[in-house]
């Protein structure tokens, strides 16, 4: 009825996730209790590298930037559909402000999640192949200011990407998607979005390739130093620090790209749905998990703290 109206209202009516009665509350604790770990491992691990000296290490504070993104992350998102699970769905209502907000944390989260990646295999090439020049190269003050750059880059580019969403007048209010995104929102227009698919293409390749490249280059020069000096030591402390930012850097892209790709399909909408909402609880999940307990100087930090509250 509105397809071809401009629609002023403020109000717009988010689709959420689709579950029958019977799983709501399944799907409920499901997703509480993920939000809670995701909350509880992150915040925890950032602490923990706050407050031990042994762990100022630029390998642990660039972690701590994948901690603080998940936390904020899933905080835009998972709480809104923990609510919208009980909510009927003519009733799930959220301001375009709110979606816009929403919107822009979600790309904000991916985009850093892909640029701290980077610099962490930076990190792990200088350590493996530089070994003498790393304490000079990666200082706390050169993993701060690529951190800050990394954040600020990504926050200019997404406030964009969203900002050319925002500009568009509306002819429709229903977001057909557990959340909203920068698609969500220019798909609410019957504008042309063209600029919108031109940039949002340019954002997806210059981030994608700066980061699948970089990182297939550094690991590549990473396995040529293994294999031509055969210090089984050497090869042994690449595999064992490699192996878990591969695992988290293979899981977000695969997810991302997914996402991506269904997008081009409206017939898969359900799929790209589930994808959607995959890219949003398991790279966060497994985050602290992967990354925190398999380093073994923080697990090493995290049984003593365990010993040290169970014997007083």
């Amino acid at each position: 009825m509105m397809e071809n109206q401009t629609w002023s209202g403020d109000i717009l009516l988010l689709e959420g996730l689709k579950v029958t009665p019977q799983s709501s509350i399944p799907v409920f604790i499901l997703l509480f209790l993920v939000y809670i770990f995701i909350m509880v491992s992150n915040i925890g691990l950032t602490v923990l590298i706050s407050v031990e000296r042994s762990l100022h290490q630029p390998m642990y504070l660039l972690s701590c930037n994948l901690n603080i993104n998940d936390v904020f992350g899933a905080t835009a998102i998972i709480p809104r559909l923990i609510c919208d699970i009980f909510t009927e769905s003519a009733e799930r209502y959220i301001t375009y402000m709110g979606c816009a907000i929403q919107a822009f944390f979600f790309h904000l989260h991916i985009g850093t999640y892909l640029s701290v990646l980077m610099i962490m295999a930076f990190d792990r090439y200088v350590a493996i192949c530089k070994p003498l020049q790393y304490s000079n190269i990666m200082t706390n003050q050169m993993v701060m200011r690529l951190s800050v750059f990394a954040w600020v880059v990504i926050i200019f580019m997404v406030g964009i990407l969203i900002g050319l969403s925002v500009r568009l007048s509306r002819c429709r209010r229903m977001v057909s998607n557990p959340f909203c995104d920068n698609a969500s929102l220019f798909k609410l227009s019957c504008e042309s979005v063209l600029i919108n698919n031109i940039y949002g293409l340019g954002y997806t390749v210059v981030i994608l390739g700066f980061s699948i490249g970089s990182t297939v280059l550094t690991y590549l020069k990473i396995t040529i130093a293994c294999v031509t000096s055969k210090n089984r030591a050497l090869n042994s402390r690449a595999l064992q620090t490699c192996s878990t930012h591969l695992t988290l850097y293979l899981i977000m892209i695969l997810s991302g790209l997914s996402s991506i790709a269904l997008h081009r399909y409206p017939e898969l909408s359900e799929q790209r749905k589930v994808a959607s909402i995959v890219i949003m609880l398991v790279p966060p999940s497994l985050n602290a998990v992967i990354y925190g307990l398999q380093i073994k100087l923080i697990r090493q930090k995290i049984v003593a703290l365990f010993n040290k509250n169970r014997f007083t």
